[in-house]
């Protein structure tokens, strides 16, 4: 097995090397995407701040609690950015350019080479500022280290699980060109992770955590760092992971039946 998995990963290594030297040859676009980081954490907290209004804490959650949940979302915010973005919004071209074809006839899985062909580091301070962001506010609120270690499998986790969702989306292009408008959908309703889930109405909370699993994104990891997770929900966001990934993978391959070369 580690004849196979080490050229993948050098592959993989070889493919944001080159990605990454391209496009910091832009180096004001990446000091522009810095403030602009910056500036998206600091509206979230002003927002959260908003929420909580004054008080000490709010839907059973403190202020520096709430904060790991916004760190949270900064991470896989980033991960968007850096990978989901550069990578699954490219699916939409190689179907219409028919040059999904040179994808599939290459001698590496197909859906590894459209997942991780590109990276952008203009997701990079994302993921920076929300990592130094989680763990300062963890550590307020009395995170231990077995809380944060532990922490890393629903992590974990909700990166596949976001991913799954954006793969699947970004397949339907097969069918359907233009799906622009449905990923923005998907962030948008990603975008109330942003918050603990439990601040939102009960039916609210039903949708973001049964229809579209955002609380499996940011608020079971937070919950987690905070010593306030359960075992249950942890296997639960462990589950719907791996069952999401093999659903993608699986999605993937009927959707490839159906594939027509544009160029044919």
């Amino acid at each position: 097995m580690r004849r196979h998995r080490t050229p993948l990963l050098r592959l993989v290594g070889l493919f944001w090397s080159t990605s990454v030297a391209a496009e910091m040859e832009y180096r004001v676009d990446f000091v522009l995407a810095v403030l602009n980081s910056g500036f998206g954490l600091l509206t979230t907290i002003f927002g959260l701040s908003l929420v909580f209004g004054g008080g000490p804490s709010f839907a059973g959650w403190s202020w520096h609690q709430a904060m790991v949940v916004v760190g949270v979302f900064t991470i896989l915010e980033g991960f968007t950015r850096a990978v989901l973005e550069p990578n699954l919004g490219q699916i939409v071209r190689h179907v219409q350019q028919g040059t999904l074809d040179f994808v599939l006839l290459k001698p590496v899985s197909a859906q590894l080479w459209l997942s991780t062909r590109g990276l952008s580091p203009w997701g990079f301070p994302d993921v920076v500022l929300g990592v130094g962001l989680t763990l300062w506010a963890a550590l307020k609120s009395g995170a231990g280290a077995a809380d944060l270690a532990l922490a890393i499998v629903p992590l974990a986790a909700a990166v596949v699980t976001l991913y799954s969702l954006w793969f699947v989306l970004a397949t339907t292009s097969i069918w359907f060109v233009k799906i622009y408008n449905v990923t923005q959908v998907l962030r948008t309703l990603v975008e109330a992770g942003r918050y603990p889930v439990s601040v939102y109405p009960f039916g609210h909370r039903m949708f973001f955590t049964f229809i579209v699993p955002v609380a499996f994104l940011t608020t079971v990891p937070a919950e987690t760092l905070v010593g306030r997770g359960s075992w249950a929900w942890i296997a639960a966001s462990v589950g719907l992971a791996a069952l999401l990934a093999l659903a993608a993978r699986a999605f993937f391959r009927f959707a490839l039946r159906f594939y027509t070369s544009a160029s044919s």
